[in-house]
C-alpha cells in the first residue's frame, strides 16, 4: 500500500503502459483517474479498478480538456497528489521527409506541449496541497536514438529537459518530477516504432536489447510506483532508464 490515501491522473491510461500504471497505482492504494482520448477504453480500465478509477475523456493537447482532468480528480477524490504525463504519438519508422508538418504538430501537441497544459492545472493545486510529483513518460528515444524516428526521438528529448528543468524550478515548492525512459514495448505503437510488425523487425529490434525482450506495462508501471512513492521522496530531476540496458 505504497499509494495508500493518494490520488493520481494518468494520461493515456486505456491501454498500454498507462494502463499498467493505473492498475499497479490502484494495487497500492491510490484512486486514479483513468484520463484517455479513446472512450471505450478508458471506460472498461476505470470500471474494471471499481471504485478506485474513473475515466475521464482527456484530449492532452487541449489546456481545457487537461483543466477538467484535473477538477474531475478534485471532484472525485478530493485532491490530486500524482500526475503522471504517459499519453504519447509518434509517427511511423521511416525517412525524417516523408513525415508530414500535420504528424509533427500532432506530435508535439501530445509529447510536448501536453506537460504544459498538466502542469498549468495541476501545480497550483499541488502547490496548495504542499507537494506533489509529476511523472512524465519520456523513452529511450530521447537518450539513444533511433534512426528513423527522428521528430519522434526530438519530442522524447524535449520531455526529458523539460523535466529536469521543472524539477529545478519546482523543487521550492515541494513538488518532484522525474522521467521514466522506456525501451520498446508490447503497446499498440509498437508496429510504428519499427515499421512494419514482422518477425524480422522484431528481432532486430530485440537484438539491441542486452536483457533480450520488449519492456511490458509491468517494467513501466513498477517504475513508477517506486517513483511516486515516498520511498522516492529525495529523488527529483531523475529520468530512469527502464531498458533492458538498450542505453549503455
Amino acid at each position: 500500500m505504497r499509494l495508500n490515501g493518494k490520488v493520481a491522473a494518468v494520461t493515456g491510461a486505456g491501454s498500454g503502459f498507462g494502463e499498467g500504471i493505473a492498475r499497479r497505482f490502484v494495487d497500492e492504494g491510490a484512486k486514479v483517474i483513468v484520463a484517455d482520448i479513446d472512450d471505450s477504453n478508458g471506460q472498461a480500465v476505470a470500471d474494471s479498478l471499481g471504485a478506485a478509477g474513473r475515466f475521464v475523456h482527456t484530449d492532452v493537447s487541449r489546456g481545457d480538456e487537461m483543466a477538467g482532468m484535473v477538477a474531475a480528480a478534485l471532484d472525485s477524490f478530493g485532491g490530486l497528489d500524482i500526475l503522471v504525463n504517459n499519453a504519447g504519438f509518434t509517427h511511423r519508422n521511416g525517412p525524417m521527409l516523408d513525415v508530414t508538418e500535420e504528424e509533427i504538430d500532432r506530435i508535439h501537441a501530445v509529447n510536448v506541449k501536453s506537460l504544459y497544459f498538466g502542469a498549468k492545472s495541476a501545480v497550483p493545486v499541488f502547490r496548495e496541497r504542499g507537494g506533489g510529483v509529476i511523472l512524465n513518460i519520456a523513452s529511450t528515444a530521447g537518450v539513444r536514438p533511433r534512426p528513423g524516428l527522428v521528430w519522434y526521438n526530438g519530442s522524447k528529448g524535449a520531455v526529458i529537459t523539460i523535466t529536469k528543468s521543472m524539477a529545478v524550478e519546482l523543487a521550492p515548492d515541494s513538488i518532484r518530477v522525474c522521467a521514466l525512459n522506456p525501451v520498446a514495448g508490447e503497446t499498440g505503437m509498437l508496429h510504428l516504432f519499427m515499421g512494419a510488425d514482422t518477425p524480422e523487425r522484431r528481432r532486430e529490434f530485440v537484438s539491441t536489447i542486452p536483457l533480450g525482450r520488449f519492456s511490458t506495462p509491468r517494467d513501466v508501471a513498477d517504475s513508477a510506483l517506486f517513483l511516486c512513492s515516498d520511498e522516492a521522496q529525495f529523488l527529483t530531476g531523475v529520468c530512469l532508464e527502464v531498458d533492458g540496458g538498450r542505453c549503455i
